[in-house]
């Protein structure tokens, strides 16, 4: 394989097209943006993944940092402390290179960063959608703070914003629902702005993930539930592994081997992620709301253990950004 297709134009697609143009491989774009959510909080796990792939160890250093979090989730609030940068979307694509597209002409492989893939299905585990908006902020202690809290009709999360503003995060009503039900976080909180168009907030996971000439990469594969927080490094470590086994496969590896494993570890990533929700939604309330969104997570945990049983085990490694036999690594 000489010539990849890259379709889309968010950070898994940016980071397959660096990784794969910095070792040769002759890279196609085909942008494909899709609508835009308001801020991404980076954690320092993220950061430090964005910044090995795109070689950047100054990347979002000047941007706001959360320095600690509030959480009120089935009890009384708790401080924790915590470390993360804020940026906007718009912010994270203006500041990761672009790749520039190679001559038009037939391509060996695609990569798929962006719906809609050539075949399968999304499967979602739960039924809940989540609506932001931008406030002000009463109390100036919030501009270095992150707030969530469970309440009867679902959950709310606030991330500072600009000087005195803050973006808020509503999933499983309508947002003035939900903030009549908060005693953290209302009280903190004037003047809301308009709500966005609700999007998805339950994991969702594409299947199948690939076929002989094509794999699904990023938010296109796989979707986090933002009460996790991990789905950018998640989309980053994506990146990584699609770009390892499209190297490995142009050096000859076996193919089969190598898109089995990417669909291996994507489902077993899925399911840690399920598990780690469903114990966020067993504690986070006691109404018919909180129980199916718990039981939809369970069952979608007990699907990803059914195609784990299925497949082989992982033969594969990650050396940098390459993927090595087991016993070679080893």
């Amino acid at each position: 394989m000489t010539s990849i297709a890259i379709r889309g134009s968010g950070i898994a697609a940016k980071g397959c097209g660096h990784i794969l143009a910095g070792a040769g491989v002759r890279v196609a774009i085909e942008e494909r943006r899709r609508l835009s959510v308001p801020t991404i909080m980076l954690s320092d796990p993220a950061l430090s993944l964005i910044r090995g792939v795109f070689d950047r160890p100054d990347l979002f250093a000047d941007q706001p940092r959360v320095k600690r979090r509030v959480v009120a989730w089935g009890g009384v609030p708790v401080m924790l402390p915590h470390s993360a940068a804020l940026a906007s979307e718009d912010e994270v694509q203006a500041a990761l290179p672009s790749i520039l597209a190679s001559q038009a002409g037939p391509v060996d492989f695609t990569i798929h960063a962006t719906p809609p893939m050539p075949l399968g299905d999304m499967h979602i585990f739960g039924e809940r959608h989540a609506v932001a908006a931008k406030v002000q902020l009463r109390d100036p202690a919030c501009i270095e703070e992150a707030r969530i809290e469970a309440v009867a009709a679902g959950w709310l999360y606030l991330v500072p914003a600009e000087p005195g503003l803050g973006w808020l995060l509503g999933v499983g009503g309508s947002m003035d629902r939900l903030l009549g039900q908060s005693a953290l976080i209302a009280p903190v909180v004037d003047a809301v702005g308009a709500t966005s168009t609700p999007f998805p907030a339950a994991p969702r996971l594409q299947l199948p993930l690939h076929a002989d000439d094509w794999l699904a990469c990023g938010t296109a594969a796989a979707g986090f539930d933002p009460i996790c927080g991990d789905g950018t490094a998640q989309s980053v470590r994506e990146a990584i592994l699609a770009a390892a086994v499209v190297m490995a496969m142009a050096d000859g590896g076996d193919r089969a081997a190598l898109l089995t494993h990417y669909q291996s570890m994507l489902i077993a990533a899925m399911r840690r992620h399920l598990l780690l929700c469903a114990q966020f939604y067993a504690n986070g309330g006691q109404g018919d709301w909180w129980r199916a969104q718990h039981d939809a997570l369970m069952a979608g945990h007990h699907m990803c253990t059914g195609l784990l049983a299925r497949l082989p085990e992982p033969r594969f490694l990650l050396d940098g950004f390459r993927l090595v036999p087991r016993q070679a690594a080893a």
